[in-house]
């Protein structure tokens, strides 16, 4: 008998949804029934449409969570500033607790905020974690990074993992190029950065039938990006929409690391130095040339560590864990809602709705 069942939907193109009930036993089952949203209903989506709609004009924030007090300034961030978005969990999240923990958190929250319309999707996942995420019935889409293999192996992969999901209605992600920096597992030297070709770029997606690409345009992971004359790389950009026209790119590596952040949190007793990132100003223009979606991380750890290291600086007598939560989920919310701004999303939820309701 299975240890217990969960349920959830969804929405593999507007109006359509897919009812999973998977036992989480060894030897369970996964069913899928398919069926018709009634108007008004909460929506965890796929990211294609959310791209369709945002191409050209704007990019969606793509955050990455790891606990129940992000989660909840994430939703609180979004619906604030009237956005769709895409909640990431990591190889690292899913294995912080458990899996299904996480998973549990934004259940709740997506009936907690049902006015929310956001997508699920594993960020930086190998092929295993790939699968496992597909099956789970619960991911909406997956990220699969082979981008450290050769290009013929990197197709391969990609390929497999993209037969598995679109079977299942969901949506593959795939990277060509590296990255520099370190994101959890994700470890690139910046001497062996790579930067996405653009006419690889095509073939590769002609050959994997992968759904967007995240593009290796001079960001880097982590908080220590950019040094001297070093950033984003707009010709590039340019030569890969050129090639791709009309289809979704994505920008890894792009936190801001504000500097007033990194001020306060060396004035609480921290000791981040050169922590440099990338300036949030010119997620528009990045929007206007194919980038649908912007990967944003360590700016919501360093609200994290602001926010704990000045309130037990300034309340040492302290010691309740939801007293700095309070205070975080706060400021987690306006940080989301300012990103959203600052990435054109802010106030499209009700023409997503519309579109994805028709």
């Amino acid at each position: 008998m299975a240890e217990f069942e969960f349920r959830t939907r969804l929405l593999l193109e507007p109006g359509k949804w897919a009812t999973v009930s998977r036992a989480l036993a060894d030897g369970g089952q996964s069913q899928i029934v398919f069926g018709y949203y009634p108007k008004n209903t909460q929506m965890i989506v796929t990211t294609k449409k959310l791209f369709e709609l945002a191409y050209g004009k704007y990019a969606i924030g793509a955050y990455n969570i790891n606990n129940l007090e992000q989660c909840m300034g994430l939703f609180r961030g979004n619906l604030d500033s009237q956005a769709p978005f895409i909640v990431q969990i990591s190889k690292g999240a899913r294995s912080y607790t458990h899996k299904a923990m996480l998973e549990a958190i934004i259940r709740a929250a997506n009936d907690i905020f049902p006015d929310a319309i956001f997508a699920v999707h594993l960020d930086h996942g190998d092929e295993k974690t790939c699968m496992d995420c597909i099956e789970s019935g619960f991911y909406s889409s997956v990220m699969i990074d082979a981008s450290h293999e050769p290009f013929e192996k990197n197709v391969e992969i990609t390929k497999r993992v993209v037969k598995a999901a679109h079977a299942r209605g969901i949506v593959v992600e795939a990277e060509l190029g590296q990255l520099g920096g370190v994101e959890e597992h994700v470890k690139v030297e910046e001497s062996n950065a790579k930067l996405t070709d653009p006419k690889q770029a095509k073939e590769f997606v002609r050959l994997t039938g992968c759904d967007s690409l995240a593009c290796a345009i001079g960001t880097s992971h982590g908080a220590y990006k950019f040094s001297g004359g070093q950033g984003v790389r707009f010709d590039v950009l340019a030569q890969i929409q050129k090639e791709l026209p009309g289809f979704p790119l994505v920008m890894h590596g792009s936190s801001s690391v504000p500097q007033e952040e990194v001020a306060r949190i060396n004035a609480a007793g921290g000791a981040l130095k050169g922590a440099k990132g990338v300036d949030e100003n010119q997620f528009r223009e990045a929007a206007k040339l194919g980038v649908t979606k912007v990967n944003i991380d360590t700016d919501g750890r360093l609200v994290w560590t602001r926010v704990h290291r000045e309130f037990f600086r300034d309340h040492p007598d302290k010691f309740d864990l939801r007293d700095p939560g309070k205070i975080f989920m706060t400021e987690y919310a306006k940080f989301i809602a300012h990103k959203n701004e600052k990435l054109g999303s802010a106030g499209q939820l009700s023409t997503v709705r519309a579109a994805l309701l028709k």
